[in-house]
């Protein structure tokens, strides 16, 4: 309860702050009329982000050089290693390559120069994850629950610089694998519904008529139950008839969490094709007698490749952060193949013992941290990308 109050009483706080900031710098008249045009139409939620951003600080720089915490140290450090690496990543982009590759880093902001150089290397991690991990996935070791940090003296061994989960399992080996695991298959399942979904509502759009009527409804049908009960659902019966069969409950998991996305692509898709089929260029295709295929592959999806590719980033970041809900609860990706959502849902009761030990709660976090690290990295690359394809300038 004394969370809650003080939690209440840091937000009343800084937005009082945030008020009393706005106000003394609409009253100060700055010898730059740039600045007083700021304050003078600076909004609410300005001052009080400006605050909230100072008090970030604050704790950044308590919990850092006060405090210490392992954990949240080794966080800071990694932001501002990757941070750099991508600055780097976009100089080297704009100076290196060929002419087409250059105007396009030159246009890349620096959010979309971090997301896509977390992507290499988590697309790197993923293919040659085996030539990576120091051990197997699956391979089990006498030492369990070894602290992350490779030091004895806290818990650790230097042989695993992670650790090792409740089974004796390194977590770095598993950390890796699962890299390849959760973000190979997300991907697979995201090309499987664009597939889906693309086909039926071109086809849909190009159509018309009966097609369009019945495809439609049945998607209505389907995207009126909730997505992640209804996936619950379908992989509770699949697991029942795969059995022990792991490989065919990864499958049916798939098919399963492919179909259910590809509704999303399909409203999309249809909603492109609608705008496009009405063009003059596609009237004179059909009246020169064009194929349906030539209207879909030559027309209509050159037209819409901006919109889809911007939602396929969207979409690989559902699909993904499903597969990892999935795991969470059990009825994923089955074990002894590493995932994230397995890691995070083992590990998870390692957090009761942050008093003691901060190293022992950071376990379940890197999981954690694994997965919404590429998901941030994966929407700054799709806002670029929507930006790019709107034709708005910066």
């Amino acid at each position: 309860m004394n969370i809650v109050i003080s939690l209440i009483l840091w937000i009343v706080g800084i937005c009082v702050a945030g008020w009393v900031f706005r106000a003394v710098g609409q009253r100060i008249r700055f010898p730059s009329e740039r600045l007083n045009i700021y304050f003078r139409d600076m909004p609410l939620m300005v001052g009080i982000g400006f605050m909230f951003g100072i008090v970030s600080l604050y704790f950044v720089f308590h919990f850092y050089f006060i405090e210490k915490v392992t954990f949240f140290v080794w966080a800071v450090q990694g932001f501002v290693v990757f941070a750099i690496s991508a600055w780097l990543f976009l100089m080297l982009g704009r100076n290196v390559g060929t002419q087409m590759s250059r105007k396009l880093f030159r246009e890349m902001p620096a959010t979309a120069s971090f997301g896509l150089l977390i992507i290499i290397i988590y697309s790197l991690v993923a293919v040659f994850a085996g030539a990576i991990a120091p051990y197997g996935q699956e391979e089990i070791f006498e030492k369990i629950n070894v602290l992350p940090g490779g030091d004895p003296a806290t818990g650790g061994d230097p042989r695993f610089l992670l650790g090792t989960d409740q089974l004796g399992r390194d977590l770095l080996s598993r950390l890796i694998f699962g890299a390849q695991n959760t973000v190979g298959i997300a991907f697979l399942t995201t090309c499987l519904a664009f597939l889906i979904g693309t086909t039926l509502g071109f086809l849909a759009a190009t159509l018309g008529g009966w097609f369009d009527q019945f495809t439609s409804r049945a998607i209505d049908a389907l995207m009126a139950i909730p997505q992640l009960i209804f996936a619950l659902l379908l992989m509770t019966i699949a697991t029942a008839w795969a059995g022990s069969n792991k490989g065919l409950i990864t499958v049916y998991m798939i098919v399963i969490i492919a179909v259910l996305d590809s509704t999303r692509v399909f409203r999309l898709a249809r909603a492109v094709g609608l705008n496009i089929v009405v063009m003059d260029y596609i009237e004179a295709a059909k009246l020169r007698g064009e194929k349906l295929s030539y209207l879909i592959f030559r027309e209509i999806l050159p037209n819409a490749y901006a919109p889809l590719l911007a939602e396929f980033g969207l979409r690989f970041c559902f699909v993904f952060l499903t597969i990892a809900a999935l795991s969470f609860l059990g009825i994923g990706i089955q074990p002894p193949l590493a995932d994230w959502g397995t890691m995070v849902r083992d590990l998870s009761q390692f957090i009761n013992f942050a008093v003691f030990s901060p190293l022992t709660a950071a376990l379940p976090l890197m999981a954690a941290g694994a997965i919404a690290l590429l998901t941030v990295a994966v929407n700054f690359v799709v806002d670029w990308m929507l930006h790019r394809s709107s034709g708005l300038k910066e």
